[in-house]
């Protein structure tokens, strides 16, 4: 039987760096470790820490208030966190899974088919996966929403 897991543990730094180290321990020796580094997308390096602990609480708020539906909950907070970038590598993938876990686990409905493509592949899918972040990025999340359902 599957161990199903609360908000406050799934929404803790300590599980984004654990989960991140568990999909990528194999690939990076950094993995589940804070970039130290500045890059062209993300939250200036520094700030990581208190980015992502804004975020945290946000999403606790969310829930606890049923502020937005379950699917945006967790696409919203996918995209927050992607936008924060925490790690040096595989943050698109990090949040992905990260909602799938939100959806799941908090709220015990079906993980997102993400269009079930891994958007790595640099094609259409990815294209359009990135047109729906840049959406988000001007405030519009729906789209988002609608292709993580899709």
């Amino acid at each position: 039987m599957q161990r199903r897991l609360n908000s406050e543990i799934i929404l803790s730094e300590k599980f984004i760096k654990e989960l991140h180290k568990k999909m990528f321990s194999d690939v990076w020796s950094w993995a589940g470790k804070f970039r130290k580094t500045e890059k062209n997308i993300g939250v200036d390096w520094i700030t990581i820490g208190i980015e992502l602990k804004y975020l945290l609480d946000d999403s606790l708020y969310w829930i606890k208030h049923q502020v937005y539906s379950p699917d945006e909950i967790a696409i919203r907070f996918k995209h927050r966190l992607v936008n924060i970038h925490c790690f040096p590598n595989g943050n698109g993938r990090h949040s992905r899974i990260m909602a799938d876990i939100i959806i799941e686990s908090i709220f015990n409905k079906a993980v997102f088919t993400w269009h079930h493509s891994n958007m790595v592949k640099a094609d259409e899918t990815r294209k359009k996966y990135i047109a729906t972040i840049r959406s988000g990025d001007n405030g519009d999340i729906n789209l988002l929403i609608a292709f993580a359902r899709n």
